[in-house]
């Protein structure tokens, strides 16, 4: 079943960039420019999930907010300003799932989208690359999901719930940045505070469980001011 997403952005180089990213992954793309309107066509199309931008000509991307969580439930993701946390917190009190600070990397976007999909409908969001049926190899580590351990020529790791989400976000963009903030969406969803500096604790754990399997504790690189990646 194809997943549907709308775009309502006025910017119409970021949504054509979206558009062609998210296509790659067999997702159904449609658009809207403004905030007038966006009600009717969120009718018309049906999507499983919207990415509103809160600065739209019209009515803003706020009162759409607003509208949107009168008459659906259908998840949304906001598109604000780098740095606008009034808006972002007032988006998330009105009953956004999620927000991504513009400019973003569309991989971060994509993990968001997945999250967001994983917590609405865990049983086909992210088909493609469910934990549930695959078990995911980065260079010569593996992560079994049936019995949630990291394995490394035969020696195994036990992982915690949070930790095999956590090495499973890396894992799945090896040699990429992600933002602490994006890691935890993933792991803990939408609840979790993005400076809650429990990230560190596990972050050091995986360390301390990848020196003990392959005697590298370094295939988690610190990358400061931005986030961790794992390294091939």
């Amino acid at each position: 079943m194809e997943t549907k997403i709308l775009i309502i952005d006025d910017d119409a180089k970021l949504r054509d960039l979206v558009t062609e990213y998210l296509q790659g992954y067999g997702f159904v793309l449609s658009h809207h420019d403004e905030g007038n309107g966006a009600v009717n066509v969120i009718e018309q199309v049906r999507p499983d999930l919207i990415l509103l931008d809160l600065m739209l000509p019209g009515t803003d991307g706020m009162e759409v907010l607003r509208e949107i969580r009168i008459r659906f439930n259908t998840p949304v993701i906001m598109l604000t300003a780098k740095g606008d946390e009034t808006d972002r917190i007032v988006g998330l009190e009105l009953g956004a799932d999620d927000y991504i600070s513009k400019p973003f990397n569309p991989r971060e976007l994509l993990a968001r989208i997945k999250a967001v999909m994983r917590r609405y409908n865990p049983e086909i969001s992210d088909q493609k690359n469910s934990v549930t049926d695959h078990i995911i190899i980065s260079g010569k580590i593996t992560l079994n999901p049936a019995n949630m351990v990291i394995e490394y020529r035969g020696r195994s790791e036990e992982l915690s719930k949070t930790e095999f989400r956590i090495m499973e976000a890396l894992m799945k963009n090896p040699n990429t940045v992600m933002s602490r903030d994006t890691i935890m969406n993933i792991a803990r969803g939408r609840d979790f505070i993005a400076f809650d500096r429990s990230i560190d604790v596990h972050i050091s754990k995986l360390r301390y469980k990848l020196e003990n399997l392959c005697g590298d504790k370094n295939k988690i690189k610190t990358v400061w001011g931005t986030g961790y990646m794992f390294v091939l």
